[in-house]
């Protein structure tokens, strides 16, 4: 069964358990309050650019991953509701920007909502 947070509900369509990876991240975010993760937003970014420059990736930005997240959601079957609820649209207009589905995962997503 999902688990909510303040930021919404944490699904199990990976297999990973979110909850308790942030349960134990806590271990390590003494340093910061209210972080799960101690690390600075900056940084993040700073080493994601740097690895993409390094595997020679161009033109790929890391808020491109919650295009990626958003898409992969709508492939797992989940509604718009359900998928708003996660990412945090208001509307229909501002998730579908988000939403990139290739026409083959149409056959994957019936599968998935038959069974």
């Amino acid at each position: 069964m999902p688990r909510a947070t303040a930021l919404g509900p944490l699904l199990d369509v990976t297999g990973y358990d979110a909850c308790k990876i942030i349960e134990e991240q806590g271990r390590f975010s003494n340093t910061r309050e209210g972080r799960i993760f101690p690390y600075n937003g900056r940084s993040v970014g700073t080493a994601f650019r740097r690895q993409c420059q390094q595997l020679r990736t161009d033109d790929l930005h890391f808020h491109d991953l919650r295009h990626e997240g958003t898409s992969r959601l709508f492939e797992a079957g989940f509604s718009i509701e359900q998928v708003a609820l996660v990412t945090g649209h208001k509307d229909w207009k501002m998730l579908r920007r988000y939403t990139h589905l290739k026409p083959e995962t149409l056959h994957s997503i019936r599968s998935v909502r038959v069974a």
